[in-house]
Formats: C-alpha cells, structure tokens, sequence
C-alpha cells in the first residue's frame, strides 16, 4: 500500500472535519457553545459519538492484539467490558441526575459544595493530569502506526508527525469546541465501526471463510476463551479482578471524568442523556465482541501467512496495510484515525473546558461570552495541545508495554481519589472533611497503591493486582478523607 495514497485520505478526511467545523461554529463560537454545545445537543448524535470517544484507538489496535498476547489473554477483555457495562447503568442512574441537578459545566463543581474549595481543585487537578496523560497515550498510538507505515518513507522525525496531528485537531475544534464535536464524533464513529465490520469481511474473504465459518473458527481456536475462574490470587485475568476493574475504572474514568460527561450534559434534560448512556451501553458491548473476533481472526491469518510482530500492537496494522490490498488498508488507516482522533479532540475540549471553569472561574463571570474571554479560552486550548506534544514525546521515550496495559495502570493510579471524594460527598454528607488535607490524602493513596502493587507477591501471599487496584486506591482515599473528618455542626433553628 503506497504511503503516498494513505496521506491523501487521511488529508481528505481532515478537509471534511474542518469543513464540519465552519459549518457548526459560523453563527455561534462563543464560551456557551465550546463548553455545553448551548445545552440543545440531540441524544443519539451524542450516544453514536461517544462510541468514538470511549473506544479510542487503544480498541482499534490493543484490543485485537492481545487475544494471542503470550500471556494467554484470549477473550478476557470480554470480562472486563461487561464491568464497564454495569458501570455506565451506575453513571447513568446515579451520576447523571446529580448532575443535572446542579446543572454544573464543569462536574468538579458538585465536589466544592460537598467538600470544599481544596478538594475542588485537588479533583479538578486529578482530571486535568490524567486526561492529558492518557489521551496522550491514545494519541501515540494512531502516531506511531503513522510514523512506521507512513512518514518513515518520506525521513519524516517523530516529533513533525505528532505536532502535525495535534495541528490538525485543534484546527477543528478551537471555535466550535463540544457544538463540533458533537458531530464530528459521529462521523468518526461511523468510520470506526464500518471499519471494523469491514475488517471482518476483508479478512474472512482472505481465509475462504462465510461469517458462520469464521464464528465456527473463532470458537474452536485457541482464543475463544472468556471467563477465567481459576487462580484467583496469582492470575491477573480472574472473573472478578476483570469485571468489577471494569466497573469502577467506569465509574472513575466516565462518570468523574469532564471528557464523556461534558457530551452528556449538553443534552435537553436527564431522560435524554439517560436514553443516550443506555444505548450506547448496549452498542458498546456488541462493538467490543466484533473486536475481539477481529483479533481472533487475525491471528488465524496471521498463523496461516506465517506472519509475525514484534509487538502485539503492530499485528492488526500490518496484516491490514501490508496484506489484504489497497482497500482494506484504507478502512483500517480511516477507522484507526477516526478512534483516536474522536478521543483526543474530545480530550482537548474537556481539558479547556475544566481549566476555564474550574481555575479560571468562567462560570461566575458576567462577561464569559465577551471577545476577551474567548480569547483567553483560545490561549487554554492551545496550551493543552502543546502538554499532550510534550507528553507523547516523553512516552515515546520511555514505554516498552503494550499501550492499553499503560493506559489503565495509569488509570488506576490518578483516578482512584476521584473515587474516594466522590464517595465521601455521596455517602458520609453528614461530615466534613479536614479541606486542606485532602490534596495531601490524594498523594499518599496512589503512593501507597504503588508499593501495594509492585510488593503484592510479597505482602499478600502471591496475589497480583490487575485493574481492580483502583477499588483499593479509592477505599485508601475514603478511609484518609473519614479519619480526618468531623461530623458537621448543626445549625439551630431560630
């Protein structure tokens, strides 16, 4: 596949996203629409894009690849989406009213009432150094299948190829922001999940399979295996570390995170965002097995052409634009590049979105929509795309793992305290918290879930933590933010 004709379309593609972006932001461009879309988003544009956004390319690519992870992965994954899906039920039924309730831009908001100003900041913070580190990982990893099959050929440096990718969002997100987004997202979500049907097809085509072959394949092969039952303490994959991972890294990384809520609360009312978070629940779910299976099916290919990668990452790019002709190569380079790019534009407008709010105080000022605070938004927006430069630069330095075991070890760590706060505000209301500890509390639990993790062997008698250290990371949040609380004074009635 000619590098040459992979850049035209992807060039294309960008045309018809800044052309989107014109036509969205021409009437309107000011702070109201970048942040909540002027609250009159419909509810199935914004379940369809959020697809996009939470699948990201960490599915694209990661996902497929470890089903023959030499770790033995197969469909384990499987374990841990259906936790996701009890935790958008929970976002949904408990998160979403409490929001909608306050009718808060940005959702740190609800923390200052609960806690206090400190423990506002200490969450907002939280969100801002997460999503920049993990929407930078998901970015690195559309950039480097770029870097190997594209720029390598023209003597392009890595660092051109990111700055040129970061451009390009922020070209068409920096007016209409969420309003953009919005549509822009569904658009991308369309290319991604046409091409991972298309995957299918294209790949079961190559191997002489009909689709009921290829189930009957993927069921008799050695990578078909969903549910791990045994070795609860040593075994990272187990029923249980998976699932309820799932749920609480849900919890955290959706409900307490700006990104995916902000698209929720630009709707009309809670009915609506709660009809787009239970559809694209069951949406999500079913994208999840096709991914899967194209990851099974790729490596019967893969097993079959006597093809090999030295990363599990690669697997699914290089069968797809060095294997199965121009266009497959083509549907996988557009649906790659519409996963991650649907989360990082997304990332980019949240990120704005909670430092304008949360620090800058947008949502307290008269003058939010005048021509200075745009400006001032413009000046955020920027400064974020160039973090996220630097953060991709840095993680190309140093990572050696595959990209979705980093993104959620990440995860685990960063998103935990929003756990314990949200937690604390949800179910102890009746005290209240030491305010300017709380930052302090926030440090020592990730600290402590680092040496829990790294010595588990020892301390617990052989057990390893998966992704389910995030439950431990937000109890240990709780548990300091309790010890170091008082109950509420009452106030007598006159």
């Amino acid at each position: 596949m000619s590098p040459g004709i992979l850049l035209l379309f992807i060039a294309g593609y960008f045309l018809v996203l800044i052309l989107i972006s014109y036509l969205t932001s021409r009437n309107s461009s000011d702070n109201d629409t970048f942040f909540v879309a002027n609250r009159n988003s419909k509810w199935y544009l914004v379940a369809f894009g959020m697809i996009g956004t939470a699948l990201s390319g960490v599915t694209f690519i990661s996902v497929p690849g470890k089903v023959g992870a030499p770790g033995g992965d197969q469909f384990a994954y499987f374990q841990f989406v259906l936790g996701n899906a009890a935790g958008f039920i929970i976002i949904a039924t408990v998160l979403l009213p409490l929001y909608y309730r306050l009718q808060v831009t940005s959702i740190y908001s609800y923390i200052e009432n609960a806690l206090g100003k400190w423990s506002y900041k200490t969450a907002a913070t939280i969100f801002l150094i997460s999503r920049t580190i993990g929407s930078s990982f998901r970015l690195y990893l559309v950039v480097i299948v770029l870097q190997k099959f594209i720029f390598d050929t023209y003597g392009i440096p890595f660092w051109a190829t990111v700055l040129f990718c970061l451009v390009l969002i922020w070209s068409y997100t920096y007016k209409g922001g969420l309003k953009t987004i919005i549509i822009t997202d569904s658009l991308q979500t369309f290319f991604l999940v046409a091409s991972v049907f298309l995957s299918i097809f294209f790949i079961c085509r190559s191997l002489n399979f009909s689709i009921v072959e290829a189930a009957d394949a993927i069921k008799n092969s050695s990578y078909s295996k969903i549910f791990f039952l045994n070795d609860f303490v040593s075994s990272k994959l187990h029923l249980s570390k998976q699932f309820f991972g799932g749920l609480f890294i849900t919890v955290a990384m959706t409900g307490l995170d700006q990104d995916l809520m902000q698209k929720n609360l630009s709707c009309k009312n809670i009915g609506e965002a709660q009809k787009n978070m239970f559809s694209f629940t069951g949406v999500f779910v079913v994208i999840n097995i096709f991914f899967l299976s194209v990851g099974a099916l790729l490596y019967l290919y893969a097993a079959k052409n006597g093809i090999s990668v030295e990363k599990t990452d690669y697997l699914y790019p290089t069968i797809a634009l060095r294997y199965l002709g121009v266009f497959p190569a083509i549907v996988f380079m557009l649906g790659l590049t519409a996963a991650t790019f649907a989360t990082t534009d997304s990332a980019l407008t949240a990120l704005t979105t909670s430092f304008c709010v949360d620090f800058l105080n947008f949502n307290k000022r008269q003058d939010t929509n005048s021509k200075a605070m745009v400006k001032v938004r413009h000046y955020v927006h920027i400064t974020f795309s160039g973090l996220m430069f630097v953060t991709i630069i840095l993680f190309n330095a140093v990572n050696n793992d595959a990209v979705v075991s980093a993104i959620f070890k990440v995860a685990s760590y960063t998103y935990g305290p929003l756990l314990g706060l949200y937690g604390f505000g949800l179910f102890l209301s009746g005290r209240q918290v030491n305010d300017k500890l709380v930052p302090f509390i926030c440090l020592i639990s990730p600290a402590v879930c680092f040496f829990l993790s790294t010595g588990s062997k020892e301390i617990l008698g052989g057990y390893v933590f998966d992704n389910e250290l995030i439950i431990v990371n937000g109890l240990i949040t709780f548990a300091g933010l309790l010890l170091t609380s008082k109950a509420k004074t009452k106030v007598a009635a006159l």
